[in-house]
């Protein structure tokens, strides 16, 4: 894309919203409903605005916008979400909204803007934003001030970010505004956001999310067309599948990054589940579709006049995600299905090995676990798997789970070894210097001002001396941030 995120409104679309295959139904969990937030980024961010202040009983805990806008910004003119709300924040009539916003309340049209005095909000517009100018964020700061005790207020805008979800190890340079539109600015932007709206959490999963599944569910069972997909994606971790009680977590992507379009990047690699993964959080990842205009959310009316009203289509659906999600009591899903037998090992190569087994009655697929940790990111519906990527002449160590229609695994099958072929991997190397250092060295290369390893190409930050990074050398010329035992 060679304009901005958030809106290009271009007359064209591509009319594919991507396939349903192997998608279920949203389970119904314990959760406590309580605890209900919702964050988002660019039009997302518009959307996290319209859900908190319209569904206010329902996210009554809280919400995190990520260059986004004051309530109803466009009042339904694409003519002013393209200027004020985006480019011309000096026009945004935020006394008016608020007006509106009180008035729609009154009428039954949003829920009672009194559920808002209690949630926490976070904020965050990167002071280089380029497509929904700083501005627009200070006008949502002042419609909230109207509702929200300014003590439950957070609002971050000293990074120099560009338009983009910000994280502290995944994405582009910091002042990069391409897709995926993730941004590596050495800060855990939804960690922060998540702990202002519910206060100390346990530290994050600093290692592989190998209790918690994937999963990509049915969006069709809430909405058909209005510029939603066929299926949306959520992270539950399995405490919450197996009946402890839970917390909802709505994260809604910008323009041009549902996974049509970046694939699972959003879903996987922007700090969400980490946290959801050791604080017993669901985390639910609604998709647009590419037939909505730029795959945005609605928040200026190209889908439905009532869009920011409790009767807005994609509203509802969003909310009725969330209801269901929500719908389980306190016992726990009945008994998984029994454990998978007859797990075997062949086809060994120097770096990847076959896993078969018995099919399970009943089981709707399957999850597989190299040494503990689970390798699937698409649910197995076969009854063996390809398992790559592997380190040669070394011996792993699998178990398979037989996975129901509610998404509950059953116990681990026996786990049957394998060793790869081939000669054993030299010894890695690790490099601790300076960002300038390592570019000296030949480890690193600098493009903008900012540093990237080579062959992995991932962001170290800023071409200086003053930051310090961990280079693990994998093969010839080509390196990983990291660390070595």
């Amino acid at each position: 894309m060679k304009t901005r995120l958030l809106c290009t409104f271009a007359a064209t679309a591509v009319l594919f919203g991507g396939a349903a295959t192997a998608a279920v139904n949203l389970p119904q969990l314990n959760i406590d409903k309580t605890q209900t937030t919702v964050s988002g980024l660019s039009s997302g961010g518009f959307m996290a605005a319209q859900l908190h202040v319209a569904y206010s009983a329902t996210f009554k805990k809280g919400a995190g916008i990520v260059a986004g806008g004051p309530f109803y910004c466009a009042e339904g003119s694409i003519t002013n979400a393209t200027g004020r709300c985006m480019a011309s924040p000096a026009g945004i009539p935020t006394s008016t909204l608020v007006s509106t916003t009180n008035n729609w309340a009154t009428q039954g049209s949003i829920d009672p803007v009194a559920n808002l005095q209690a949630s926490k909000v976070y904020l965050f517009s990167g002071s280089i934003d380029s497509t929904v100018k700083p501005g627009v964020m200070d006008a949502l700061k002042t419609y909230y001030n109207s509702f929200v005790p300014a003590a439950n207020v957070v609002y971050k805008k000293d990074i120099a970010a560009e338009h983009a979800m910000i994280t502290d190890d995944y994405g582009s340079g910091c002042s990069t505004k391409a897709s995926p539109y993730i941004n590596d600015c050495n800060f855990d932007l939804a960690g922060a956001m998540l702990a202002h709206l519910y206060g100390t959490l346990n530290p994050r999963n600093a290692g592989t999310l190998a209790s918690g599944n994937f999963v990509e569910f049915n969006q069709s069972q809430f909405i058909t067309g209005h510029g939603m997909a066929p299926t949306g994606w959520a992270y539950i971790p399995q405490a919450c599948t197996a009946g402890t009680q839970c917390r909802v977590h709505v994260v809604l992507h910008g323009c041009q990054q549902n996974v049509t379009l970046v694939q699972q990047q959003y879903v996987r690699n922007t700090g969400y589940n980490r946290w959801a993964d050791t604080n017993n959080m669901v985390m639910i990842y609604p998709q647009t579709s590419t037939q909505a205009t730029n795959s945005c959310w609605d928040w200026w009316g190209y889908d439905n006049a009532n869009y920011a009203k409790k009767t807005g289509p994609q509203m509802v659906a969003i909310k009725a995600m969330v209801d269901q999600v929500s719908a389980g009591g306190t016992t726990p899903p009945p008994a998984a299905l029994p454990a998978p037998t007859g797990v075997v090992t062949s086809g060994a190569t120097a770096s990847s090995m076959t896993i078969s087994w018995s099919a399970v009655t009943g089981a709707a697929s399957y999850n597989i676990y190299r040494n503990a940790n689970k390798t699937n990111a698409l649910p197995v519906t076969a009854n063996s798997y390809g398992d790559t990527g592997l380190a040669a002449a070394t011996t792993y160590s699998w178990t398979v789970k037989a996975v129901d229609g509610n998404n509950a695994e059953s116990a681990a099958s026996a786990a049957a070894t394998g060793t790869t072929t081939g000669t054993p991997p030299p010894p890695v190397s690790c490099y601790t210097a300076s960002n300038y250092a390592h570019t000296t060295a030949g480890r690193a290369y600098v493009l903008g001002g900012y540093t990237y390893a080579n062959g992995s190409a991932q962001s170290m930050g800023l071409w200086n001396v003053y930051t310090t990074t961990t280079l693990k050398k994998t093969a010839t010329n080509y390196y990983v941030i990291g660390s070595c035992p």
